[in-house]
């Protein structure tokens, strides 16, 4: 059945849209919940009007970078694409986005299949910040229909620009996690990373395949992505994920790139803590030659690497290494606004930094105010702040109210939307 799209206004001329200033990305637009005011935060009908005319000011600019994404100069494409990156990173815009996604989608699309390795880069990492806004339901799983064969083709073709493939590799990865509905179809998707990380295993001679930086990178990107799945696999996936991978995996720790052998150390005592969920007597045959490798990777004095890497891979590798030996985690604390979050598990490790990657400055916020991200983390709805608390952390007088109009229109909401489409619940 042919898609339809929605009419949604884009026909008006917005001339040259200039990008976001730093002083538009401090202004955390909650774009969905304009309708309700804090009597505390807003007192006066100008306070009001001021910020209906900077939301006006805000969506009109959108709107501007959303016709660009079909200019015929590449330059404007990718500034359109960019900025509409930065407002989705930045800002809720789950209305005015949901109203626009299949000319967005279709965006995307276009740049994805038309455009060059910047172009295309940038097109992906916003098709996974779509999905973010999003959040999992049907407007997701719509996203992903239409834009995952486009991704798997990039991914398998070879003579694809290199830079357009990682950001694929690393794309097609979270709209995965958030957005696909059938597990079956997340395993088939774990397959083309496969495909791709099982080529930077050592040889039988202990030999390392010889691979260039970019395309190393690729392979990382795609055994990240490929970790990030093993979080929602069933418990019958892992078990063969185990015995297939497990006794493969640390063929990566011999790799030439630092970035694949922390990558392959975080993908091991991600699977271990995994397995021990399952069984807490899990036993690996080929435990102490692997506990020797990580320690060696932990102490690592090698003279032909960097120091930046030997430090970072040292540091990295103490935490993989208590993680297999002994099963411990260095729990990390996230705080933000008046919460806080314990990153206490590999899982949750290498969800939070899968998110951080597209969203970057912008995770906090996400945190406070984004329900699906929130719903990730079982952060629950996102909270209301007193006003003096809020004055207490010096936040504007604009942003309390969009911060409190986000809490209020979320603990209100009626919930009767299914947010994750993974769960069948039958049809009546």
């Amino acid at each position: 059945m042919p898609r339809t799209k929605k009419k949604n206004g884009r026909g008006g001329q917005h001339g040259n849209v200039q990008p976001f200033s730093d002083e538009d990305a401090s202004i955390e637009t909650l774009s969905h919940c304009s309708s309700f005011s804090d009597a505390t935060s807003v007192a006066d009908e100008g306070g009001e009007a001021s910020e209906d005319t900077a939301q006006e000011d805000f969506q009109y600019k959108l709107k501007g970078f959303i016709d660009s994404t079909v200019d015929k100069s590449a330059k404007t494409r990718q500034g359109a694409l960019d900025g509409l990156k930065t407002a989705m990173a930045t800002r809720i815009l789950y209305e005015f986005i949901s109203e626009r996604r299949m000319t967005i989608t279709d965006s995307i699309e276009r740049c994805l299949k038309k455009g060059k390795g910047e172009e295309q880069r940038a097109a992906a990492s916003l098709a996974c910040l779509l999905c973010i806004q999003l959040g999992s339901g049907i407007e997701s799983e719509e996203v992903l229909k239409t834009l995952k064969p486009i991704f798997k083709n990039i991914l398998a073709d070879g003579s694809a620009n290199i830079q357009a493939r990682q950001a694929v590799a690393t794309s097609l990865g979270l709209c995965t996690l958030v957005a696909e509905d059938d597990i079956l179809d997340v395993h088939a998707t774990m397959e083309c990373f496969e495909n791709l990380f099982t080529r930077s295993y050592a040889r039988a001679d202990g030999t390392c395949p010889s691979i260039s930086p970019q395309t190393s990178q690729l392979y990382t990107n795609a055994l990240l992505s490929w970790a990030l799945l093993l979080t929602i696999c069933t418990a019958s996936q892992l078990k063969d994920i185990l015995r297939k991978y497990l006794p493969k995996l640390p063929k990566l720790l011999e790799s030439e790139d630092v970035n694949m052998r922390i990558a392959a150390g975080e993908t091991i005592a991600l699977l271990f803590e995994l397995a021990r969920d399952m069984d807490a007597d899990f036993e690996f045959d080929q435990w102490e030659e692997l506990c020797d490798k990580l320690n060696a990777l932990a102490t690592d004095c090698n003279k032909h690497r960097a120091k930046t890497d030997k430090r970072k891979q040292r540091s990295v590798f103490r935490d993989v290494l208590k993680a297999v030996e002994e099963g411990d985690f260095q729990s990390e604390t996230i705080r933000f606004g008046t919460e806080r979050m314990t990153i206490d598990s590999w899982v949750r490790k290498r969800t939070y930094d899968a998110f951080r990657e597209f969203v970057g400055s912008g995770m906090n916020y996400h945190l406070q105010a984004n329900e699906f991200i929130r719903d990730v983390f079982e952060l629950g709805p996102p909270i209301l702040v007193d006003s003096a608390t809020m004055k207490a952390m010096k936040i504007s007088r604009f942003e309390r109210h969009l911060h409190n109009s986000a809490a209020f229109k979320a603990r209100t909401k009626a919930r009767s939307k299914f947010r994750d489409k993974r769960v069948d619940v039958g049809e009546f």
